[in-house]
């Protein structure tokens, strides 16, 4: 049997106690102008606009500029993957970083292109939480990761390896920045095929080259702050912006699942519930009276996090049933020690959906009113993002009434600026207030009503057939029952009747 890879011990061993700083940064110039020119593989640097990823690109920058300019042939791409709900300050600082990069590289002839990466519309924060109805992520419903970050990395990366074969993705990883990293690096080094480069698991065609493998904390720190930034950016800005918040990693750019979440490190989204605290943010709200225009996100962020109203208490911001409609209880205690038998609640209501559009659109409009000139312009939810929301409301969820107009204006206080929906997907205020009338009481049955006259609508504008009674049968499906209690009850009774018919696992002869 095949021992686990285990962790190396996180030395606080310099890199440079060796051979000195400038010593120890001459031949790892050397290395990565050997390595660059071996062939006409093209380079992907991942840059955050953190300690690590700067350390890293500064060293790449230096060691590529010092070629000769017919030597230098191949593209080194700089990616920054923008969440679209980065800590404002932090995404700033990347934004203009990757604009002065760009304008030193053309000057210097030098063959680095920046790129800033976002998530694609329907995969953005907001369009799932508040137009979807997913609820914040958490640890077993991390839903975030893969949509905001490796989808528009590897989307990138995918698009390289497409064109010329192979990359060479650069990554500021250290040994010594975790003991879950450390163990992942050593196990992707038993397949090296050279010093430094490990093959990708999750992104066939590249090798990743981690030139800092062994620096620790203070190795980045020192060659930051003694090395001039070449692209014309002032690593002290770096480390005050470091030293108004709390001492934990900084946000890596993410590839893959094993890569810590942003929420795990200093600088990552501010609205992350995969953490008690943003840490970061709180600091720099309370080191820096500047920063107080941030405090309504904080208090979002603290409004989006389940945990602070008690284990499972989002639930009642939540339907009973599952996006499919499907009605679910657990069979085992879950993650907040809930007791089998128990619901498991489906995507946020709509009533829960258009107060967390309120809470993001009030904020918004506070800061801007209230914060200093650089944010008088900051958006914290897109026209796109607002109108794919509107899509997935009326069209998808058939909510009918068509409330987000009415929500904008309500809390902007101006028209609401985009395209027109077709008016035969929404239905008049006035005869919306006729059917609830009539349906009383009974939410499933008004439910049911519009629901089905959104997708006769539906139909009739598509001009065809297929499919059209295949919704239907599921829309009376998922409002068959009376009311929640009853499909719960429901529910419960299918899932006891099916445990007795599992097969007990065998014991093991070991």
């Amino acid at each position: 049997m095949t021992e686990p890879t285990k962790a190396p011990p996180a030395s606080k061993k310099s890199a440079f106690s060796e051979l000195g700083l400038k010593k120890t940064v001459e031949l790892l110039s050397e290395e990565i102008r050997d390595l660059y020119s071996t062939d006409d593989v093209p380079w992907i640097i991942g840059y955050s606009g953190g300690k690590d990823s700067t350390a890293t690109l500064q060293l790449i920058w230096n060691a590529i500029s010092e070629l000769p300019p017919e030597k230098r042939t191949k593209t080194v791409y700089v990616i920054s993957t923008d969440t679209m709900v980065e800590n404002p300050i932090v995404a700033a600082w990347v934004t203009r970083s990757l604009q002065t990069m760009e304008q030193a590289a053309d000057r210097e002839k030098l063959p680095i292109k920046p790129n800033r990466l976002t998530p694609r519309t329907q995969d953005s924060f907001w369009v799932n939480l508040i137009g979807k109805g997913y609820p914040a992520p958490r640890h077993l419903f991390r839903w975030c990761t893969e949509r905001l970050k490796i989808k528009p990395s590897n989307r990138f990366i995918t698009s390289i390896v497409s064109n010329s074969g192979e990359a060479i993705l650069v990554l500021g990883t250290r040994k010594a920045e975790s003991i879950r990293r450390g163990a992942n690096m050593l196990k992707h080094e038993k397949g090296r095929v050279r010093d430094r480069l490990s093959p990708n698991s999750s992104l066939p065609g590249t090798l990743v080259y981690s030139p800092i493998e062994d620096w620790t904390n203070d190795d980045v720190w020192m060659f930051l702050t003694q090395v001039k930034n070449p692209w014309g950016y002032n690593n002290a800005d770096l480390l005050g912006m470091y030293a108004g918040a709390t001492a934990d990693g900084e946000c890596p750019l993410v590839v893959d699942t094993s890569t810590p979440s942003c929420g795990d490190s200093r600088f990552g989204c501010w609205v992350c519930t995969l953490v008690e605290k943003d840490k970061s943010m709180t600091a720099m709200i309370q080191n820096d009276a500047e920063k107080e225009w941030m405090l309504p996100l904080l208090e979002l962020r603290n409004k989006l996090d389940f945990r602070a109203m008690g284990p499972n208490a989002d639930r009642d911001l939540r339907d009973y049933r599952r996006m499919s409609g499907l009605v679910q209880v657990t069979t085992k205690k879950d993650e907040f020690g809930e007791k089998a038998g128990e619901n498991i609640p489906g995507p946020y209501l709509q009533s829960a959906r258009e107060n967390w559009l309120r809470e993001l659109l009030k904020a918004q409009t506070w800061i801007r009113a209230n914060g200093p000139k650089d944010v008088k312009d900051l958006e914290l939810i897109t026209l796109d993002e607002l109108q794919e929301i509107r899509r997935i409301w009326v069209v998808e969820k058939h909510e009918m009434e068509d409330s987000l107009p009415r929500i904008y204006r309500e809390v902007i206080g101006e028209p609401y600026p985009g395209p027109r929906l077709d008016d035969s997907m929404a239905i008049h205020a006035a005869d919306l207030a006729l059917l609830r009338e009539e349906c009383g009481d009974d939410q499933l049955h008004f439910e049911l009503t519009r629901e089905l006259i959104g997708i006769t609508r539906q139909s009739q504008q598509e001009q065809k057939r297929s499919g059209h009674f295949d919704l239907m049968e599921k829309t009376f499906a998922k409002h068959y029952f009376e009311s929640a209690d009853d499909a719960i009850s429901s529910a419960k009774t299918k899932a006891e009747r099916r445990a007795p018919l599992k097969t007990p696992k065998k014991e093991s002869s070991k």
